[in-house]
């Protein structure tokens, strides 16, 4: 093939690239292109990470003797219009799992046929593509068949790209997103690698004892460099094996392969339950805009509400503490909150928020679908001393552990401005 047109959707990196790799291999010169389609709107959070995550793609093609075009409008269209431009004989798109990825596929399966292009769909958003596996229902006997099932093999980066000559490539979207949240982390595969590379070697080894505690964050913080590409999820699995806490961490890598291939089997994941008829909501707006603003009175749960504003980011504890509230105690439909995390978390795609909302509201895969999570027990579990409640709830800030864990006892000199519960709780564990 003389020309290959690569299409780059949620693959931003260099650095085990199918998709790229297998253009290089079977074409003398290829096109790397992005196109900003008006279909996928993203919010703030996501907008800017995205700008600067293809700022540093572009980056690195530059370095390798090639450039990433950048086109806006619809998918089909844009990498027809330039395969026209650029004589190209075929067209490599990684894979997903979306409603919306289903249908570009099946446009670019229908315009590439119709042009007389090869189209190459590719692996690479997942350590295991959701097709190696029959669907599982259940997460536990999917981990076993997923830590047995061979991988694909590591695609190395190319040391020379020769692209096809293109008049004009396009300029980049701004990497200036106003609203953003001031805590965002920046984009990019550089960024996503450094921070990798960094947490393997000083925290990873402590993982499995503390990655449910709350103010010691010894999360990996790689999820929005996993949901836009920036890093081979393969490649973060190759890198933590046999090493200590190397096999808790894949198990959540795992989680996350788990919801894609559930995805791929429900593509109505985002907007239908996947038990129906396990759940009755209610109608409760107060209720809801608390719970989005952090105000409900529950400390914990605020904390992790404030975090998501001000970080595009929530602790994985955190997040299931903040949506069991929601739906169990609240009694609010898990889609008011799916939209919420949508609209702020720099990591939110269909199939890992959907699949984590429906697992906690039990409506999903969970294999115990009436689980609720007691807020306050589990504040004095995961944030024993009350130092993650005091990080993002300032108002609580001079106030002991004790009085943090028991909100309804504060008196008003005490909450400074701090509301009261919206809810009744109890101590009682889960």
């Amino acid at each position: 093939m003389e020309t290959a047109i690569v299409v780059f959707t949620r693959d931003l990196r260099l650095r085990d690239n199918p998709a790229l790799h297998l253009a290089c291999s079977g074409a003398r010169q290829v096109v790397p292109l992005f196109v900003a389609d008006p279909a996928l709107t993203a919010p703030p959070n996501r907008s800017r990470f995205l700008a600067q995550s293809l700022a540093v793609l572009r980056d690195q093609l530059r370095e390798r003797g090639a450039d990433l075009v950048i086109r806006r409008g619809d998918t089909t269209t844009e990498v027809m219009r330039l395969a026209g431009q650029a004589a190209a004989g075929g067209v490599f798109i990684a894979d997903d799992v979306s409603r919306f990825a289903a249908r570009r596929r099946e446009a670019l399966t229908r315009e590439c046929a119709r042009h007389r292009l090869d189209l190459v769909c590719t692996p690479g958003l997942t350590v295991v593509p959701p097709g190696d596996l029959k669907p599982y229902r259940m997460f536990t006997p999917y981990w076993r068949a997923w830590s047995v099932v061979p991988w694909r093999q590591y695609c190395p980066v190319p040391e020379r790209i020769r692209m096809a000559p293109v008049a004009d490539t396009g300029s980049l979207p701004p990497a200036v997103v106003a609203c953003a949240s001031p805590g965002l982390a920046p984009g990019g595969e550089r960024a996503g690698r450094q921070h990798f590379l960094a947490w393997r070697a000083h925290v990873l080894a402590g993982y499995a004892d503390k990655r449910d505690d709350l103010p010691g964050d010894g999360t990996s913080r790689l999820s929005a460099y996993l949901r836009f590409g920036c890093v081979s999820p393969l490649e973060v699995a190759i890198g933590v094996a046999d090493r200590p806490g190397g096999e808790e961490f894949r198990r959540q890598l795992a989680w996350r392969d788990f919801f894609y291939q559930a995805t791929a089997a429900f593509p109505d994941i985002a907007v239908s339950d996947y038990r129906p008829g396990t759940a009755s909501w209610r109608r409760d707006q107060d209720g809801l805009e608390a719970w989005c603003a952090g105000r409900t009175g529950i400390p914990i749960v605020d904390a992790g509400m404030r975090q998501l504003a001000e970080e595009g980011f929530m602790h994985n504890r955190a997040r299931m503490i903040t949506a069991s509230f929601l739906t169990r105690n609240l009694g609010i439909d898990w889609r008011e909150g799916y939209r919420h995390f949508s609209a702020l978390l720099a990591d939110a795609d269909v199939a890992s928020n959907a699949g984590n909302w429906q697992w906690v509201a039990g409506t999903g895969h969970s294999t115990r679908p009436n689980r609720v999570m007691n807020p306050l027990r589990q504040a004095q579990r995961f944030d024993k001393h009350g130092d993650y409640v005091r990080r993002y709830v300032p108002e609580l800030a001079g106030l002991d552990a004790g009085r943090i864990h028991t909100p309804w006892r504060l008196p008003g000199a005490d909450r400074r401005g701090y509301p009261a519960p919206i809810v009744e709780l109890t101590s009682n564990p889960a």
